[in-house]
């Protein structure tokens, strides 16, 4: 059933242009390639797309409302992702957005990417997550810091089968990221793994994973290194978490007991994994702000209809103005973080330093949606407030965005900072 309606919303080759890989049965989807900004071209409004982008746009929309949409609820309430929606994303070519065509990806540009977290957040916050932590951790990090050998074996599976996970964070290490205790220890062609991690997306699903863990502690975070391992080495799900919100997407705890992992799925280098970490985080802001930007205007797009729907006093309740003004505040928070998460997106594309600008989307996109998604159930009233609409979910999923992948006090401390540098 999942497979016919994936066909039919499948949009024609001549939008999403396939080219075939070395591998076979592989259609390789390809969204955008053009330049977000030409060199001879008048400088435009930051809403201003790509022709490939905007039909990446619709397309993701179609597929998020049609084969998504339909699971949403049952996937929240039994706090489990179904699998037949991975497979979709995969057939989908939405988990190898920025991968080459070579390794059977879609070859897209980054901004690419965050137009499609966005919209699958605008149907489910979960899904999005799960899209986002694969392509702009795991894959970025392979494709950006890997061997030419790891890219080869690794990213075609994470392009078009196998679910990836990061994992970075432990019980002692939140915020200070690189307190990490994870040792790693050589033997021989192999390095052998101790230590737990928490608070792991994608976890549960997935056979891929980036761990972080240190191969020399007394050159305190200069010793952290990145190592990839598959599930089937050892890695143990030693608690899959319940959540408030993103329910449907897997947070647990991992547990490493001698875990062996052979000195070839060292990436980047040993030592390295400070800076891989960094980069990629700052990077990574900018998806949750996407995935934050798609999540309120879902709100926004559920409530407010209602309220021209609802009547009392004999008119509608969206044109009291109190009502009418609530929507119109919000709909410019709307506005502005949009305007912050694709600005930092095109910069990132370019080549420009982005580390503020992710930092600004980040947090603004995060309020907006706490702000918007509570306001929206207000709009709607006790209706709002029922699991039946749907509505009170996206508030439960938008609390996250103000804590992973940096806290809004660490968004704001990296603005000060600039600040500081600027002014001092």
């Amino acid at each position: 059933m999942l497979r016919l309606a994936t066909r039919a919303i499948e949009p024609s080759t001549s939008i999403l242009r396939r080219r075939v890989t070395a591998l076979p049965r592989v259609a390789a989807r390809r969204f955008s390639r053009s330049p977000a900004v030409l060199s001879d071209a008048r400088p435009t409004s930051l809403d201003v797309f790509t022709e490939e982008e905007q039909m990446l746009r619709e397309s993701v929309r179609r597929f998020a409302e049609d084969v998504v949409g339909p699971k949403v609820r049952e996937m929240d309430e039994n706090e489990m992702m179904d699998p037949e929606v991975i497979k979709a994303l995969f057939e989908q070519g939405l988990m190898g957005i920025e991968t080459s065509a070579e390794h059977g990806g879609s070859e897209s540009s980054f901004t690419s990417a965050i137009i499609a977290i966005e919209e699958l957040a605008r149907v489910d916050p979960s899904v999005s997550v799960m899209c986002d932590v694969h392509n702009t951790l795991v894959n970025t990090v392979i494709r950006t810091h890997g061997t030419k050998e790891q890219q080869d074996k690794w990213l075609p599976l994470l392009a078009q089968s196998t679910l990836g996970s990061f994992c970075l964070s432990e019980p002692a290490s939140g915020s200070d990221a690189f307190a990490l205790q994870t040792r790693a220890k050589k033997d021989g062609d192999h390095w052998i793994l101790n230590g737990t991690k928490m608070w792991i997306t994608n976890s549960y699903e997935a056979d891929i994973f980036l761990i972080f863990a240190n191969v020399d502690p007394t050159k305190g975070y200069k010793g952290i290194t990145c190592f990839l391992a598959t599930k089937d080495m050892g890695i143990k799900i030693a608690k899959k978490e319940q959540k408030l919100g993103i329910r449907a997407s897997s947070t647990c705890s991992l547990a490493f007991d001698d875990l062996r992992i052979p000195a070839e799925n060292v990436i980047g280098g040993e030592g390295k994994g400070y800076k891989i970490a960094i980069e990629i985080l700052n990077e990574g802001r900018i998806g949750i702000a996407a995935q934050m930007l798609g999540l309120a205007q879902g709100a926004f797009d559920k409530a407010v209809p209602y309220t021209f729907q609802r009547s009392q006093f004999g008119k509608p309740v969206a044109t009291f103005q109190g009502m009418a003004f609530q929507q119109a505040q919000a709909a410019i928070e709307l506005e502005a973080a949009r305007l912050l998460t694709y600005n930092a997106a095109r910069r990132k594309e370019e080549g420009r330093d982005f580390v503020r600008e992710a930092a600004m989307a980040k947090y603004a996109a995060s309020q907006v949606a706490q702000r918007v998604s509570g306001a929206a159930i207000e709009w709607a009233g006790g209706v709002g407030f029922t699991r039946e609409t749907g509505i009170e979910k996206y508030w439960r999923d938008s609390k996250i965005g103000a804590i992973y992948e940096g806290t809004s006090n660490i968004q704001l401390q990296t603005i000060a900072k600039f600040i500081q540098k600027q002014y001092s």
